[in-house]
């Protein structure tokens, strides 16, 4: 009978809060937030006197000493640290952004992963929207694995800290956040890792697998345990650097532009049960590969546990292409206890209190509850909410029967949970007569009440930023009534945040597959001189068109794309199809409701 591992820990689902306590004990340097102690920063920043880019990064637990080890001068000013193996919540990468920032702005490196990606980019829009200037880096350089079909593309791995070090010297030189942001990018591209493994990780509190035999190694395998290439039998060290090597330098591939004759960094990382000697050796065969086999330059190696995998008994390598400047960044100083450097005594405080989103001064006394009397704008906007809730509380149960041959089963349920939420709030307080503020309340509440496993949070968030973009272009770009323009350019612009962060894109079988078209239809109307309401009502069956159309899509995203073609074959997109009723809803009760008022929207 399996049994958990054997651990130096309390209760489990306290790891990751006591691991924080004991590091920011351990590097006075470091201080968290009280009441969210899984953000970690630098005790000599605060946003309100910074005059530097922030760099903040992230993600789950359990791959120590990344990403907290990496806060200090010169590196990452934030850390957001999730529980184990999990992305870390919205609220407390927005958080750790109001923290940090200042009026220079912060850049967000984000390994790829979609929960990652969805989470801080949602933070993302918030912040934008708060006033703060954001920019994000993914960083994906996994050469283990084929291209992957679908939009989930290469795993971020330990290349992923080399980044930090990058983006962390450019922005302590003053860089802008353009800059920051471009020397990041530039070196998210220049890296690739691939990992091997002899164990696989046995998480706190839980039984330890045992899918690798005594003499069976993996190449490959993720930092969370997930699969790899390949189960092979255990080799000398030599054979498998090796191989590693040759998998990330493959011209068949070129997941890396690095060829014979340029200059290179060597990282060999311990993914938590490796000893030092044996990390030594694998980067003492590296070196010298590199340089006879390869042709390669090796201008700096470095050798330790960067990001680890609980206590995963294997390494992984990364190389990354070295010009001048990207030397300069790595020779650069910094306070970040992990790089490894030491500290200087000091100890502040180790948590200060959370800070409070800015003081919006834009917002008038009626767009804090709602109106006593409704505008007729006012009127009409919710009677297309109530409908397009309405009609997603009907479909609750055709919903679930889709979802639960392609997905999770629930996609009804949290539909209707959220659109039930959006009727009581709208009834209780929404700002009606200011539609951007409104817009921006059906966000809040679908974020209070849509919570839960992963592939809820997905859908979560990809609402949450459908919201928050289309609130940012009202906002900006309404002075008084919202005319079909704006409603227009809101829609195409909420598209763009969600295609942005979560990857999806027309033809993926999502609910973009819906939206999109709708987008489309909605602007060609409205530019040959439509009248919203038509142009509404007929980008309504454009995008009911578009979501039955997913029938014929093989999935790109999501859980589906783990569903035969064959199944996939018989039944339509569940979000595609909810998207598309309640847009279309919405779009019959503006055109009922305008005409009962005998007016027309232009």
């Amino acid at each position: 009978m399996a049994t958990p591992a054997k651990k130096f820990i309390n209760n489990p689902n306290d790891v990751v809060t006591e691991f924080i306590e004991g590091l920011v004990e351990t590097y006075p340097g470091l201080q968290y937030l009280d009441g969210l102690p899984e953000v970690v920063l630098r005790a000599d920043v605060s946003a309100a006197d910074y005059d530097k880019v922030a760099v903040i990064s992230g993600g789950g637990s359990g791959h120590e000493p990344a990403q907290a080890g990496y806060v200090g001068e010169g590196m990452l000013t934030a850390a957001i640290c999730g529980d184990v193996f999990a992305s870390p919540p919205v609220d407390s990468i927005l958080a750790g952004i109001r923290a940090v920032t200042g009026p220079m702005g912060c850049l967000l490196v984000v390994t790829n992963y979609t929960g990652d990606r969805l989470n801080f980019g949602l933070a993302a829009e918030l912040a934008k929207t708060e006033g703060f200037k954001v920019e994000t880096v993914i960083v994906g350089d996994d050469c283990a694995l084929p291209p992957p079909r679908g939009i989930a593309g290469r795993r971020g791995l330990a290349g992923t800290i080399l980044v930090h070090k990058v983006a962390g010297a450019a922005a302590a030189a003053g860089l802008s956040l353009e800059e920051v942001a471009a020397e990041a990018k530039h070196a998210s591209e220049m890296v690739g890792t691939m990992g091997v493994a002899l164990t696989v990780c046995s998480l706190p509190g839980q039984a330890t697998s045992d899918r690798l035999g005594p003499e069976k190694m993996e190449l490959g395998l993720g930092v969370h345990g997930e699969p790899g290439a390949a189960v092979v039998d255990i080799q000398p060290v030599d054979v498998v650097v090796s191989h590693v090597l040759q998998q990330i330098l493959s011209p068949e591939t070129n997941y890396v532009p690095i060829t014979r004759g340029n200059s290179v960094v060597l990282m060999v990382n311990g993914l938590g049960g490796t000893p030092l000697m044996e990390l030594m050796i694998a980067a003492g065969k590296a070196v010298p590969k590199l340089q006879l086999e390869f042709g390669l330059a090796v201008d700096r190696v470095y050798t330790g546990s960067f990001m680890s995998s609980l206590d995963m008994a294997g390494f992984s390598i990364s190389i990354m292409k070295a010009d001048q400047s990207i030397l300069e960044r790595l020779d650069a100083p910094t306070k970040a206890p992990s790089w490894p450097v030491g500290t200087d005594g000091n100890r502040p405080p180790s948590k200060i209190p959370v800070p409070l989103p800015p003081f919006q001064q834009n917002k008038n006394e009626e767009s804090l509850g709602r109106p006593q009397e409704l505008s007729q704008q006012g009127r009409i906007l919710e009677a297309a909410i109530e409908a397009a809730a309405t009609v997603v509380i009907s479909l609750k149960d055709s919903l679930n029967e889709w979802d639960g041959k392609v997905g999770d089963g629930d996609c009804g349920s949290t539909m209707c949970r959220g659109a039930t939420a959006i009727l009581e709030d709208m009834r209780n307080y929404y700002p009606l007569n200011d539609a951007a503020e409104t817009v921006n309340e059906i966000g809040s509440s679908i974020r209070r009440v849509m919570g839960g496993t992963s592939g809820i949070i997905h859908v979560t968030n990809s609402y949450s930023l459908l919201c928050k973009a289309a609130y940012a272009e009202l906002k900006a770009n309404v002075q008084s009534e919202v005319t079909s323009k704006n409603w227009s350019d809101a829609l195409k612009s909420s598209i763009s945040a969600v295609s942005k962060y979560g990857g999806a894109r027309a033809g993926y079988r999502t609910m973009l597959d819906a939206l999109i078209p709708a987008s489309r239809v909605l602007e060609e109307k409205l530019s040959i001189g439509e009248d919203l309401v038509s142009a509404f009502v007929l980008s309504g069956e454009a995008a009911t068109a578009g979501a039955e159309s997913t029938i014929q899509m093989q999935a790109q995203a999501g859980r589906s794309s783990y569903v035969s073609a064959e199944i996939l074959a018989s039944i339509p997109d569940p979000g595609a199809m909810a998207a598309a009723a309640w847009y279309s809803a919405a779009a019959r009760a503006v055109k009922e409701q305008s005409q009962g008022l005998g007016i027309v929207i232009r």
